[in-house]
């Protein structure tokens, strides 16, 4: 009598654990100039996803700053060197540039900032997606991959 227990139970665990997917992300930051997460998978039952920047570390933002990027791969490139240019204040990100697709403000050590992104935008937006820190030179290092579930 108790086996018929625990496979119900199994079941329904497996079952909330399948449509409890969550629709957001937490990322960190850190004064080694990395990013925790090289990957975040958005789940296809997802219409919006919200992407948490933290960053645990002490430096300030003039001296180890970050921020979360969103663009197409084909973009970075051009997207960093444009923000190179809007410099600190802008956040490293050139205002109005249209291939951002969502970024986050740029923050220091014990700062965070969140972005939610409209996951249909996203799947118009076409592929693929990375994400990256626009603080100059920081790309190298701090960025993954973004990806849609089906």
């Amino acid at each position: 009598m108790f086996r018929p227990v625990v496979a119900i139970a199994t079941l329904t665990l497996s079952s909330l654990a399948w449509a409890d997917q969550p629709c957001s992300v937490d990322i960190h930051g850190t004064d080694q100039m990395t990013y925790d997460l090289t990957t975040i998978k958005v789940p296809a039952s997802c219409k919006k996803f919200t992407v948490t920047l933290q960053h645990p570390g002490e430096m300030p933002k003039n001296v180890m700053g970050h921020n979360w990027v969103l663009t197409k791969e084909a973009d970075m490139q051009a997207v960093t060197e444009a923000g190179a240019k809007a410099g600190e204040a802008e956040s490293y990100i050139e205002k109005g540039d249209q291939r951002v697709l969502a970024h986050t403000k740029l923050i220091g050590g014990g700062e965070e900032d969140s972005v939610t992104l409209d996951t249909a935008a996203l799947k118009k937006a076409g592929g693929p997606l990375v994400f990256f820190c626009s603080y100059p030179f920081h790309s190298t290092m701090m960025k993954g991959t973004l990806t849609l579930g089906g």
